[in-house]
This record gives structure tokens, sequence and C-alpha cells, in this order.
């Protein structure tokens, strides 16, 4: 199905900010299991696995239990970046960065496979009409980008929706409190790393069930 739900909610992966005192890489994956099952089971309508310095192997095999686990639920699970694996493991779509593969040659070799892309402040990408919907960040001041990296705002947001003309989602910073912002501005749902961790690993961070649920009531608010 090649659009998605409407009033989105996105979890993006780290497993890095999620488990930073694994031991070992497997204790870290479980970690991240972990939070993903509990995001599922709470309604997350997409997980992006965003752990692209993941042996092929390894990532394949950890996205195919999490589409085995999402079968049956509304949530659907996409790879960033690897087109390969995202085929492999049954994933619903690939995720591409601003530097990535072109949405037109993917759509070559994956038709069906729910594609997006990531774009920030004054970007055009040629292929977008090739895209089914765009991250757009960092909105706001963000953990997951550190100090260096510039918040582009809701004006921008507006005035990228606006120039694109494709479905958005806005991505960086967005806490509960700003998604109605957010759809202000003409997002079409949420992107968050940060608020799906557990409460310490980050300011804004709410754990899986209450970051859907606080972002489920904003995003429904009429």
């Amino acid at each position: 199905m090649r659009s998605l739900p409407p009033l989105s909610l996105h979890l993006v992966t780290s497993r890095q900010r999620l488990a930073p005192d694994a031991r070992t890489p497997a204790q870290a994956l479980l970690a991240l299991e972990s939070q993903i099952d509990e995001a599922i089971a709470a309604g997350v309508d997409v997980v992006q696995v965003r752990e692209r310095d993941l042996d092929a192997r390894v990532l394949w095999a950890f996205v195919a239990r999490l589409v085995a686990r999402a079968g049956g639920s509304a949530t659907r699970v996409i790879v960033n970046d690897r087109l390969d694996v995202a085929l492999a493991a049954g994933a619903a779509g690939v995720h591409l960065p601003a530097a990535g593969l072109a949405a037109d040659r993917v759509r070559v070799l994956a038709a069906d496979l729910l594609v997006g892309r990531s774009i920030h402040v004054g970007d055009m990408p040629a292929d977008r009409a090739a895209c089914d919907y765009l991250y757009f960040g960092t909105v706001f001041p963000s953990e997951s980008k550190g100090p260096g990296r510039p918040a582009a705002g809701v004006v921008a947001l507006a005035d990228t929706v606006a120039r694109v003309a494709r479905p958005v989602v806005a991505i960086g910073g967005v806490t509960p409190e700003r998604v109605t912002s957010c759809l202000d501005a003409g997002a079409v749902g949420i992107a968050a790393i940060s608020a799906f961790l557990p409460p310490g690993r980050a300011h804004d961070a709410l754990g899986p069930r209450q970051a859907v649920a606080e972002f489920r009531a904003r995003l429904q608010a009429p």
C-alpha cells in the first residue's frame, strides 16, 4: 500500500541512544526489539529502522523479525537506505537519505514499496514525484543532531510543504506539544527518535507507550 496513514506517527530507531550501556551488539538489538515491540503494541504507524552501520546479514535478520512481529498490526516497517535489505526482509518500504538512491530508480526495482526521502531547507529533489512522502527536518532543535545543526523552524516547513507538492512528515525535535504547529504548517505526520526513548535518555523522552499515547492525542485533536 503506497501511501501513509493520515496523520501518521513514525518511530525512527537509534540503538546507540536507546542502549548506550549495552555490552554487546546483540544486547543493543534486544533492547531495540523490546522498544519496537512496545511501540507496535501501542499502535505506532511506521517504524523506520535506521541502523545503517549494521552488517547487511544482521540487519536483514533483524528487520525480518520486526516484519513478522508487526504482522497483523497496522504498523509498517521501513528500512533506511538499504533497498536490498527492505526487499529481502519483506519490509513495507525504504527511506532514502538525501544523498541516497534516486527514488525513480527504486521504483523500477520495487514498484510496490513505500518510498520516502529526507530533505532539508532549500532542497527540491528531482525525484520527488516518485516519492510517496518526504521527511523534512530538522524542524526544532534536536538532541539527535547535536548543537551544530540549526533548526529550520515551522515557517521553513510550511514553505517546503507548499513547494514540493508531496506529503511531508516533520522530524527533528518534535514533541507532543509541537505537533499542532507542524500540522498547521501542512505536515501530514511526525517522526521522532528522542520521544520514544526511555525516560531519562533524553530531555523529552517518554518511552514508546507514553509517546504514542501523547502524540496520538495531539494528532487526533479537533
